[in-house]
């Protein structure tokens, strides 16, 4: 197996990179702007890849030539590269025959029906979800074999020295020490899952032939800051020291309440999709 994962110095494209090459299988990966972050990353080779550069990702592929392509990138709002650079790799990978596994986001919903399963369309309210709304629909259209997979708040295995945490386990560890100022949402619910989870379920679908829409969410729906406090708990941190508040009283513009259901989709992979209250319960 040969595989290709773009954005792998990312949070989750880190774990997939582990999980590759631990499995055996020749793994290329790509970063932009952060080679520091690949200097652990052994028995992968390494890409500079900007995909707001037309013709940069094919470049990348002939190089790699993978048979399977994981597009875990992450641009954030930047429409240049969540949505334009993940409809590039889409067509390039399709070009060339490779096998694609798409990662999308709950941010795509904006909560108006609060629980959304495989067959639901996007409405976004963000700039974020927007460009990974139209990312996906792009993808489903150029390579209606791949596997678009929506998942949500991902959670990895916490620690004091930083390795391993998520931008969601770093706020809370930041907020509990009195180093940033903020609040946690107690009406901003999602579904969290495990990096190890969903790789290992990415990593499924790329072996398969599975395509179309997936959701790889955790079963527990949780508020922001009923997660704050089961992370606190797990790391020993203070949970009285977890500033809550609610999203409806300030001005940014989100949805509240998504709740994607993973139903269908854990009747199509093997990767079992644990809940928050089970993989951070405190022994």
């Amino acid at each position: 197996m040969k595989v290709l994962i773009i954005g792998g110095s990312g949070f989750l494209g880190t774990e997939l990179v582990r999980r590759a090459t631990a499995a055996g299988w020749e793994t290329a990966a790509t970063y932009c702007s952060r080679p520091d972050a690949i200097a652990g990353a052994a028995g992968a080779s390494w890409h500079r890849l900007d995909l707001r550069s037309p013709g940069h990702i094919d470049e990348v592929l002939a190089t790699a030539a993978p048979s399977a392509v994981i597009d875990a990138t992450s641009g954030g709002s930047d429409w240049a590269v969540t949505a334009d650079g993940s409809i590039r790799v889409a067509m390039a990978a399709t070009r060339r025959g490779c096998r694609l596994v798409h990662v999308s986001s709950d941010a795509v919903f904006s909560g108006s029906r609060t629980h959304y399963d495989e067959t639901c369309l996007p409405d976004p309210v963000t700039p974020y979800g927007a460009a990974k709304a139209a990312a996906e629909t792009a993808v489903r259209l150029l390579a209606p074999t791949a596997a678009v997979a929506r998942t949500s708040l991902i959670i990895g295995h916490g620690g004091y020295g930083g390795s391993g945490r998520s931008v969601h386990e770093r706020l809370v560890h930041a907020l509990a020490a009195g180093t940033h100022d903020g609040v946690l949402f107690t009406d901003d619910i999602r579904c969290p899952v495990h990096v190890e989870d969903l790789a290992s379920a990415l990593l499924e679908l790329a072996v398969s032939d599975h395509g179309g829409m997936f959701h790889l969410a955790g079963a527990d729906a949780l508020s922001r800051h009923e997660l704050g406090v089961l992370i606190a708990r797990r790391d020993g941190l203070d949970t009285a020291r977890l500033p809550a508040g609610r999203r409806a009283d300030t001005p940014m513009p989100a949805a509240l309440d998504v709740r994607l259901d993973s139903g269908a989709t854990q009747e199509r992979v093997r990767t079992r999709l644990r809940g928050a209250g089970e993989f951070l319960h405190v022994q």
